[in-house]
């Protein structure tokens, strides 16, 4: 089944250009367009969790009637929004490898899902973004990564038959020991800023000893000592953050966004005195789909799909320049 789509306007969500002062506003209510208090409808969270896995079984069987997706529907591939529905790895994917993690939040309507996939013989890891109204998909949003020779440098990728998600992403928290919305988003938002200009400084959040980060596949232990060491100085903006969902009883932020490197740095000083050289040799952009464990007040574990895009791509779903985060501030 084709579903023709007709080009729309994408308004996003305002967002504030006050300064530093006002990014509490400007991440805080940056969830797909639904302050904190609205309802996105009567999905709660059983119901958005069977249409994802409704929507992963349609999409391996290559049949769209398998899930309430709706006729208008939305579909962007890395950050491409296709003219018809489906297309692109809908049409290519062989095998779901999996396991599969879920993230639901009725609230926004927006439902998370990290898994792997093969293409043929092409593994990939797989993040997905669908929006449920009225009981229908209406939008959804893929970030496929998939190991790449490209001019910058190849995607960091693991290995899909043996990665399995961190245990702690799946655990539910009991409702007394959960952090409210804003202060999860607060964590999440701490990460990007500590991550964007990164001197080892850590800025408005906290990572607990034994936190770890998977990317693509890939585990990182050790994540506050990385941020310590001032490594990742090349990253000059960490922007478009959206905090779209927010995985209340699991304690689960899940965010869009684009890391830019502009290309410029040649050599840098580490924190510890050890000269080391970017790898990034010209302008470069990772977009992803990133997701933050917060426990004990502090970030627990961090799952990410990312893949290298056009330097300075925007979303189609946020095409809108972000004044907090977009005004480069050159690394030193």
């Amino acid at each position: 089944m084709k579903i023709d789509i007709a080009r729309r306007g994408n308004p996003a969500p305002a967002k504030s250009a006050t300064g530093i002062g006002a990014i509490a506003v400007a991440v805080l209510w940056s969830t797909s367009g639904l302050a904190a208090g609205q309802d996105a409808g009567s999905c709660d969270k059983a119901c958005l969790e069977r249409i994802a896995d409704q929507y992963r079984a349609a999409y391996v069987k290559h049949d769209p009637t398998l899930a309430p997706i709706a006729p208008n529907v939305r579909f962007v591939e890395n950050n491409v929004e296709m003219l018809s529905f489906p297309d692109a790895t809908w049409d290519t994917v062989t095998e779901e490898v999996g396991p599969a993690l879920t993230l639901s939040d009725p609230q926004t309507g927006n439902v998370g899902i990290y898994t792997s996939i093969m293409q043929n013989d092409t593994p990939g890891f797989l993040a997905v973004r669908l929006k449920v109204e009225g009981g229908q998909i209406t939008e959804i949003e893929h970030i496929i990564s998939t190991r790449r020779n490209l001019s910058s440098p190849p995607t960091p990728i693991g290995d899909v038959r043996e990665y399995r998600h961190d245990p702690i992403f799946y655990e539910i928290v009991p409702p007394e020991k959960r952090l409210p919305r804003e202060r999860l988003i607060q964590h999440a938002n701490g990460y990007f800023s500590t991550l964007e200009n990164n001197t080892g400084e850590i800025r408005g959040t906290c990572f607990r000893p034994d936190a770890m980060r998977h990317e693509n596949g890939l585990r990182f232990t050790e994540i506050e000592k990385g941020f310590r060491s001032g490594r990742y100085r090349f990253n000059n903006r960490v922007r478009d953050r959206d905090f779209f969902l927010v995985d209340e009883e699991r304690q689960v932020v899940m965010a869009r966004g684009y890391i830019d490197h502009k290309g410029v740095l040649d050599e840098y000083t580490l924190t510890d005195g050890t000269r080391t050289r970017s790898v990034f040799r010209e302008p470069q952009t990772w977009s992803f789909l990133e997701s933050f464990k917060i426990e004990d007040d502090c970030i627990a574990g961090v799952i990410a799909t990312f893949t290298a895009a056009p330097y300075y791509i925007r979303s189609p779903f946020d095409p809108d320049p972000d004044p907090v985060y977009d005004a480069h501030r050159p690394a030193k």
